[in-house]
């Protein structure tokens, strides 16, 4: 009976340090989390997803840990890693209607577009009055090619945020693509003044002055940009297509080269590097530049047309003609005038 009595008395001993154990290891992981959450609002991404780790080791069921660890490898760029801690976050706890919203964001990046519409239509209800929300479900329908239902989607975010630049940022990309550049400006311009270093924001405004042959100021668009994105490929490229329409050719061919360096599979950066080539007079070096735009498959701007003007130059009028037909599909303008003046 002694022993039988020591032996109680030790299990419940255990039982207590067991229990005091635990929950010592969730207060040292609440406090691991809002570390974690104050490097995340001060951006140092690294910092947050130690600490976000260490508040999981200490709590495995940590569901906002992972949501959070989630969201910063969003922001540091890794979608595949944030979409696996999210589903994560989502087992332990599937009311944790924020972490669907988040793994949608995860879903667009990677282009799982079905994925992301399930999240979203899953926790539609409960996000009725979230300006987040439409801003995300308007970036699916423009992945998915509705316009229409995009801008709807970004004038509700608008509408519930006055303040949401991304809203702002995004609309004006679906006006861009519409070609409706009064419309995109406006947008652009209202991102800026309310983050007047906002890069998408500055490129796009960029961009459209480029298209009115505004050279000076579409400069000085992507110059700010380069002025605190020094290697951004984007606004490097698009300032070398516009030293190549200014006659700063070698300056252009250095940048847009440091841009592929940056992003390799850019197809505008391809085309301008054959427009170098094109008005060098090196008409092999051209073709071989517009073949790779070609072959990434991503609509490009005056690419057919200009690839075949490069056939063309070569006296290669059936190659040309052939690249120009392709160019008719696309409603490339430039290929519909060269094959109705040189193709039968």
């Amino acid at each position: 009976m002694i022993i039988s009595i020591k032996l109680n008395r030790i299990l419940i001993l255990l039982v207590l340090i067991l229990s005091a154990c635990s929950g010592q290891d969730k207060k040292d992981a609440a406090d691991f989390f809002l570390k974690g959450n104050k490097a995340l609002s001060q951006k140092n991404y690294a910092e947050a997803l130690r600490l976000y780790d260490e508040a999981i080791a200490k709590n495995a069921d940590f569901s906002d840990a992972y949501l959070n660890k989630g969201i910063t490898l969003l922001k540091m760029g890794r979608p595949e890693d944030a979409h696996e801690i999210l589903t994560e976050a989502i087992k332990i706890d599937p009311t944790l209607t924020q972490a669907n919203l988040v793994r949608a964001e995860s879903g667009l990046d990677l282009g799982r577009l079905r994925e992301a519409k399930e999240d979203l239509q899953q926790i539609e209800k409960d996000y009725k009055d979230s300006s987040r929300f439409f801003l995300v479900r308007g970036n699916l329908l423009g992945a998915e090619g509705n316009a229409s239902l995009a801008l709807a989607d970004y004038d509700r975010s608008i509408q519930l945020q006055k303040l949401n630049v991304e809203a702002y940022v995004n609309r004006g990309a679906i006006y861009y693509g519409l070609k409706n550049w009064k419309a995109a400006k406006e947008d652009f311009e209202n991102a800026l003044a309310l983050n007047p270093v906002q890069p998408e924001a500055l490129n796009n405004l960029g961009l459209i002055a480029t298209k009115e042959r505004n050279w000076k100021t579409a400069l000085s668009y992507f110059d700010k940009v380069l002025a605190a994105t020094p290697n951004d490929p984007y606004s490097l490229n698009n300032k070398g297509y516009v030293l190549l329409q200014t006659g700063s050719a070698e300056q252009a061919k250095e940048l847009i080269e440091k841009s592929l360096d940056r992003l390799p599979k850019n197809g505008y950066a391809f085309r301008n590097l054959g427009i170098y080539y094109q008005q060098a007079g090196a008409h092999d070096k051209a073709i071989e530049a517009f073949t790779k735009a070609i072959d990434i498959a991503e609509p490009v701007d005056m690419l057919y047309g200009l690839a075949g003007q490069a056939y063309f130059q070569q006296k290669n009028l059936t190659e040309a003609c052939r690249i120009w037909k392709q160019g008719v599909v696309l409603k490339d303008s430039i290929s519909m005038a060269e094959a109705a003046k040189n193709c039968r």
